[in-house]
């Protein structure tokens, strides 16, 4: 049945209670039913090929007994299994495969089967979205046919593609553009189509990875204000919208301030998604006139959380996955020991204020179980009989995500060193931010003593080297300074022989991803009475 038949035979609280009704689970209530769905998916599950490989021939039967029979999983462990898309031998028959980026040059892509199944649940989920994002309070509804959303997502075979079809079958929004009808059009094409598309009809939902949203209202103020045109100098401009612009002009004179999004578009629902879209909230509010809902989503997870108008962390849908979680205090432990086997506790088992790895087994015949996503979630209310909510944290520090464009591990950057030939030595990579709260990458790259002395162009230098190396490895690179408006890669220089001589002074080993900022800041003061012999050449 579509959303508008539902309208007319059910009552607002029906429709309400069947989309969003999870809110009012009881914890142990929300665990019943994650725990019954998980005993279905592991009888599709340990029978299939797939399972029964992983598995060893072994057939759990609930949580308890998979939790001491299957180790956590990697993409690693699916790869040889997933990447040629069988039609047989999963736990469902898979109706489309979904892609996305792996590791870069090292392995460009990850593919996920998605069931009938999974796709109706994910339909589901997205409607409730629709009715959360421009909901007021419990019970409101003002979803309607007709309404236009603004899309800042990729196409299939991206998971965010799925997005259109799937809300088409049960309500008829208008896409701004739809991205499987533009999918051969460039980005920069898209956005110039949504401006025109928007400025015809309006908008009423905007969508899009938090660095993308604010690229295109980047994108929009420069147009609205007269600067370069996304949607063309015969973009035609609806009546009610051609007075609203007329008006705004006139305000943005008056107050010296460029037009905004929000002077000519009305939202009813904002959402954002990503690593680092919490970076962008201030401005994207102040651009739209509303604060974005953050939505978990992913390749392997589907849609799996969304936050309400309350705008105090997600609350995970209990029927898209069986969620674990592991504490930051095991993944320490494992950064510094891979042979350690980190514990995981159960939605039931989460602390207010603490941070976890999301591990997810994917209910309606998927093909993930026990698998580490790589995503840090922080919990931000957890206690009583109330459902946890999160926020979405970053990556797992063993990964560098920027603006959700381009994964740096250990292994890549070791590959791009490696090609460019860099007269470098040791060196140690950090996400870092910016004085405007914008992600970075923050190399420490030990160098010749020659090339010391003239380390404000040597680190000039180096970075435009390494950054023509990364561009060619991993292709997202290149996008990521046009997403940040800044050189994505800074680096300071170190003296030669430094991050050696402070390990062996303090006993601690830094990892290469991602090391402490205490331990950053420590080696930082450690350098200035760190001396070397100035014939010394460090060994590339």
């Amino acid at each position: 049945m579509r959303f508008q038949e539902e309208l007319k035979c059910k009552s607002r609280e029906q429709i309400w209670n069947e989309y969003c009704g999870y809110l009012d689970l009881s914890l142990p209530d929300y665990m019943y039913v994650q725990h019954h769905l998980l005993a279905e998916q592991l009888k599709l599950w340990s029978e299939s090929r797939l399972g029964q490989t992983m598995l060893h021939g072994q057939k759990p039967k609930n949580s308890e007994e998979l939790r001491h029979m299957l180790p956590l999983t990697s993409y690693r462990d699916y790869a040889p299994f997933l990447l040629p898309k069988p039609s047989d031998g999963l736990p469902g028959e898979p109706i489309i495969w979904i892609q996305t980026t792996w590791e870069g040059g090292l392995r460009p892509i990850k593919v996920a089967p998605y069931t009938r199944s999974m796709l109706d649940t994910y339909r589901h989920h997205l409607v409730t979205l629709s009715i959360l994002g421009c909901s007021r309070k419990k019970g409101d509804i003002r979803v309607k046919k007709g309404d236009r959303i603004l899309y800042g997502g990729a196409p299939l075979p991206y998971a965010t593609g799925l997005m259109p079809s799937l809300l088409s079958e049960t309500i008829a929004y208008d896409w701004l553009p739809d991205p499987n009808e533009t999918k051969d059009e460039s980005f920069s094409q898209r956005i110039r189509d949504g401006f025109s598309l928007g400025m015809q009809g309006g908008i009423d939902y905007f969508f899009g990875v938090g660095s993308v949203a604010h690229y295109i209202t980047e994108n929009f103020i420069r147009t609205l204000s007269g600067g370069h045109s996304s949607g063309g100098s015969k973009t035609k401009v609806s009546p009610r919208l051609a007075l609203r612009y007329l008006r705004a002009k006139s305000i943005s004179k008056r107050d010296k301030r460029p037009i905004l999004p929000k002077d000519l578009f009305h939202l009813k629902a904002f959402f954002y998604t990503g690593p680092d879209s919490r970076c962008y909230t201030r401005d994207l509010s102040e651009a739209w006139g509303t604060v974005p809902l953050e939505i978990a989503a992913g390749t392997e997870s589907t849609c799996i959380a969304c936050e309400t108008w309350e705008h105090n962390g997600m609350v995970f849908f209990p029927d898209a996955c069986f969620y674990e979680f592991i504490p930051e205090s095991e993944l320490e432990r494992c950064r510094f020991d891979p042979s350690y086997t980190p514990r995981t506790c159960l939605m039931d088992g989460v602390e207010t204020g603490r941070n976890y790895e999301l591990v997810i087994s994917v209910l309606h015949g998927g093909a993930f179980m026990r698998y580490r996503i790589g995503d840090v979630y922080r919990c931000v209310s957890a206690g009583g009989n109330s459902l946890p909510r999160f926020i979405f944290n970053d990556r797992v520090p063993s990964v560098i995500d920027i603006a959700s464009f381009t994964r740096i591990t250990e292994a890549g950057v070791k590959e791009v060193i490696e090609l460019s030939g860099a007269d470098m030595g040791d060196w140690l990579m950090k996400k870092e931010y910016n004085s405007q709260n914008r992600p970075f990458l923050h190399m420490y790259a030990e160098v010749s003593p020659r090339a010391l002395r003239k380390s404000a162009v040597q680190a000039e230098i180096l970075a435009d080297h390494l950054a023509a190396y990364f561009r060619y490895f991993d292709s997202d690179y290149s996008d990521l300074k046009k997403m940040l408006g800044m050189e994505p890669l800074q680096i300071t220089l170190l003296k030669p022989g430094l991050i050696a001589a402070y390990q062996a002074k303090t006993g601690v080993t830094l990892p290469k991803i991602n090391p402490g900022v205490l331990d950053i800041n420590e080696m930082l003061q450690f350098e200035k009475a760190y001396t070397f012999r100035d014939e010394e050449v460090v060994a590339p």
